[in-house]
């Protein structure tokens, strides 16, 4: 009897001890991370800017002169550095979600929507998109992140649309153990082949020229969405628009 419980002790410190060795090497990767994600921030996108700023300045000395050959080669390599700098603060927006994330405190749901609307306006109206949603709950999270989250969710809503004006509805429901926020659409839909995929970062199911985008959106919402405790994941049909859901654990809801 006395062995078996030296067995069970034994086998407990061992799995303590693996469980240590991965949250060291979990906090190492998160740091490497981070420390990439600075060093192309601040050591690429300087170059990048003197490659967009130098050959936007070629162009305007020698406006006149140079062909329409010309000014197509221009006008590819300044949107490449371009889509590189937007790749890069996507990159870096990603490594900070665990890092660099606020406090989680009490965050009404609805204000954060409402800024959401404000800083989306833009694309609402030139979409002709409508934004509706339900009472939303008051939350224990991050409300940066939240509002990172929100935004990424219904400017894809917008985004990939159908023929008609999109349509997007934020709702949220209580279960046992957790909140359940809804995003719903009537945009082109997903494959149900491509649900996992799509939060994987890098990701693409469109070529850019249709969608623009970096393709870090959705793997910044998955982050963000387990760094609170929760899961995210999409229910859709091709065509038939599509239900992005997470949850936010009711051990951390207000």
């Amino acid at each position: 009897m006395l062995t078996r419980i030296e067995e069970q002790n034994q086998e407990q410190i061992r799995a303590e001890e693996q469980l240590r060795a991965l949250t060291t090497e979990l906090a190492r990767s998160n740091k490497e991370l981070e420390q990439f994600a600075y060093v192309a921030s601040h050591d690429l996108q300087e170059p990048l800017r003197m490659v967009s700023s130098y050959t936007q300045l070629l162009e305007q000395r020698y406006r006149g002169r140079l062909d329409s050959d010309a000014h197509e080669f221009i006008n590819y390599a300044v949107d490449g550095a371009r889509r590189m700098q937007r790749l890069i603060n996507d990159l870096l927006e990603f490594s900070r979600v665990n890092t660099r994330g606020k406090a989680l405190q009490p965050v009404n749901a609805n204000d954060v929507l409402g800024t959401v609307r404000a800083n989306l306006s833009a694309a609402i109206d030139d979409a002709g998109a409508l934004v509706t949603n339900e009472e939303l709950p008051t939350v224990m999270i991050d409300p940066t992140q939240l509002g990172q989250l929100l935004q990424n969710l219904i400017g894809n809503a917008i985004k990939f649309h159908g023929a008609g004006p999109p349509r997007v509805h934020v709702a949220a429901c209580e279960r046992e153990g957790e909140w359940v926020f809804a995003v719903k659409d009537n945009g082109i839909g997903i494959e149900p082949e491509y649900f996992d995929r799509i939060f994987v970062i890098f990701q693409r199911l469109h070529v850019a020229a249709d969608y623009p985008g970096t393709g870090i959106g959705l793997a910044v919402c998955k982050r963000i969405v387990e760094r609170h405790g929760g899961r995210i994941w999409v229910e859709s049909e091709s065509g038939a628009g599509a239900t992005f859901s997470f949850t936010v654990p009711k051990s951390k809801a207000a």
